[in-house]
């Protein structure tokens, strides 16, 4: 198993803990069994948390697609394994910009993150 693979399974746990700060504020509010409810998520941290979390999500299956081509591909696995490690490192700086409401910086921490996640895309095509 690489740091890449690994890199892997932290952009899933990070999404998913990413939601957190979202159900500690709920409290009481917070219902396990309506997890899902529209009305829990309002603006504010909650909004944001929900956000953040959505969106690791959404870049999850670019960046799973992105490292498993790099491997397949014989890319130098210290090259996929510094960029996998640096997108999870910007992933990290991007949800922290996100739940506090720096929404000018996180969309240049996430431009870089496309960018990295792009690299490590192309990979195979200058390896």
């Amino acid at each position: 198993m690489t740091i890449a693979d690994l890199c892997l399974l932290a952009a899933v746990v990070l999404t998913i803990a990413t939601i957190a700060p979202a159900k500690l504020d709920g409290g009481r509010e917070y219902d396990n069994a309506n997890p899902r409810d529209a009305g829990f998520y309002k603006p504010g941290l909650r909004a944001r948390a929900q956000g953040a979390h959505l969106n690791g999500y959404e870049a999850f299956p670019f960046f799973a697609a992105s490292v498993i081509l790099a491997e397949m591909r014989a890319v130098p696995q210290g090259v996929v394994n510094t960029l996998a490690v640096a997108f999870i490192l910007i992933r990290i700086v991007y949800v922290l910009l996100y739940l506090t409401n720096r929404p000018t910086p996180r969309s240049i921490v996430w431009s870089v993150g496309m960018l990295c996640n792009l690299a490590i895309f192309f990979a195979p095509v200058w390896a």
